[in-house]
C-alpha cells in the first residue's frame, strides 16, 4: 500500500474543495450573465461530451430536469461525423462540456448547431480551445493543469458549473447558498474517506464488480465505474438500481462486490432496499452514503455528509470513488497517475 501520497492523482483528488471555491467566486457572475442572453431562447437542451464530460452530462439529465424543468437530451456524435446526418436542432441550447475541448467531434457538434443557428454554451478547462472558440459564451472551470490521466478535479468543477447554471436559471438563493457551501462537503468527505483506504486492499483480487446509482447519482455510477476501469482494468458495470433488477441482479453471488451509491433525498428508500437485497444474495457490499445502518452493516463503508442536497450529492459522492479506483491500481501494483494504454486528451471523430 502507498503510504507516502506521492502520486499526481493524489494531490488532484485532495485539492477539489480549493479548486471548487475558485470556480464558484470566479465564474458565478459569468455564468448569471450568459444565462440573462440566453433565458427564453430555447425549448430543450442537448448536451455534447465524452468520457467523464458525458458522465457529467447525465448529472444535468437530471439536474436541469428537477430544478429547471428542461428537456435534456444526450448527443449521438458519431450522426454528426461518421454519418454527417445532424438532427434537427431547431430551438435547441447546445452545452457541450469538455475538460480539454480538444475532441473533433464536440467541435463538430458545434459548428453543424451554429448552422442551424442555435446558440451554444461551452464548459471547459481550456478557454483558448477549439471547442471554447466555436461556442458562443464559454464557463472556465478552473481546475487547472490535470497532470493525471483519469479525470478528478475538471469532472467535479464540471458538476458545479452546471449546478452553478441550473441555479442561475432558477434565481432560487437557497440553492445558491448550497453551492458555496460544497467545498467545505467536498473537504470534509475527504477528510472521512481517508482513513478507510487501508481497506481498500480486501479487494485487490476481484477481476469485476458493479456500480449502482439511481436518479442524480445515475452519473456517479457511471463515473466511479469508470474511475475504476481506467485505473485498475477490473470490469466495472455501471447500473441503475432499476435497471440492475431487471436481469443484471442474476451475476451476483457470494462474494461479487457492488457499489452503492446512497444518499439521502429521493432515491433513498430504493437504495437503501437494493443494498439489502445485495446483502442477502450475499453480495460483497462497498457502500457511499449518510446512513448510518447501512454504514455499519456494510463491509466497507465511505461517509459523505448528510446534509448535502440530493441535487448536489454527486459532487461529494464521487470522491470516495475516485480514492476507490486510485488505491485499488496502487494494491495492484499499478501506476494511478499512468494507466496502461490511455493518454489524458483522447481526440475523437
Amino acid at each position: 500500500m502507498n503510504t507516502l501520497n506521492t502520486d499526481q492523482l493524489y494531490h488532484e483528488i485532495t485539492q477539489q474543495p480549493a479548486l471548487a471555491h475558485d470556480l464558484i467566486e470566479q465564474e458565478f457572475q459569468n455564468i448569471k450573465n450568459i444565462v440573462q442572453e440566453v433565458r427564453g431562447s430555447f425549448n430543450y437542451v442537448l448536451i455534447a461530451a465524452r468520457g467523464s464530460s458525458d458522465n457529467a452530462g447525465r448529472y444535468a439529465q437530471y439536474l436541469f430536469g428537477i430544478n429547471n424543468r428542461f428537456q435534456v437530451a444526450l448527443t449521438t456524435p458519431s450522426l454528426f461525423t461518421l454519418y454527417t446526418t445532424p438532427p434537427e436542432l431547431q430551438n435547441t441550447l447546445i452545452l457541450s462540456i469538455s475538460q480539454s475541448g480538444m475532441s473533433p467531434d464536440i467541435v463538430q457538434i458545434i459548428k453543424d448547431a451554429k448552422k442551424q443557428h442555435c446558440t451554444s454554451i461551452c464548459i471547459t478547462n481550456n478557454a483558448s480551445s477549439p471547442l471554447a472558440t466555436a461556442s458562443d459564451f464559454t464557463i472556465p472551470i478552473h481546475a487547472g493543469e490535470e497532470k493525471a490521466v483519469a479525470a478528478t478535479k475538471s469532472y467535479t468543477n464540471s458538476l458545479i458549473a452546471l449546478a452553478m447554471l441550473s441555479a442561475a436559471f432558477m434565481g432560487n438563493d437557497e440553492f445558491v447558498n448550497q453551492i458555496y457551501r460544497i467545498p467545505d462537503l467536498m473537504k470534509t468527505t475527504i477528510d472521512t474517506t481517508e482513513p478507510s483506504l487501508s481497506h481498500i486492499q480486501r479487494y485487490r483480487y476481484i477481476e469485476s464488480c458493479a456500480v449502482l446509482g439511481r436518479g442524480l447519482n445515475y452519473s456517479t455510477a457511471f463515473e466511479v465505474a469508470l474511475k475504476v476501469k481506467e485505473l485498475t482494468g477490473i470490469n466495472a458495470d455501471p447500473y441503475s438500481s432499476a435497471d440492475f433488477r431487471h436481469g443484471p441482479i442474476a451475476t451476483i453471488h457470494k462474494g461479487f462486490p457492488v457499489i452503492i451509491i446512497a444518499p439521502f433525498g429521493k432515491v433513498f428508500d430504493d437504495m437503501q432496499q437494493m443494498f439489502r437485497d445485495v446483502k442477502a444474495l450475499d453480495g460483497e457490499t462497498i457502500t457511499i452514503t449518510a446512513d448510518d445502518t447501512i454504514l455499519s452493516e456494510s463491509n466497507l463503508g465511505f461517509r459523505i455528509p448528510a446534509e448535502i442536497p440530493e441535487t448536489l450529492s454527486p459532487i461529494v459522492s464521487v470522491i470516495p470513488g475516485q480514492f476507490l479506483g486510485r488505491q485499488l491500481a496502487i494494491e495492484r501494483g499499478l501506476d494511478p497517475d499512468k494507466p496502461e494504454g490511455l493518454r489524458k486528451v483522447t481526440e475523437t471523430f
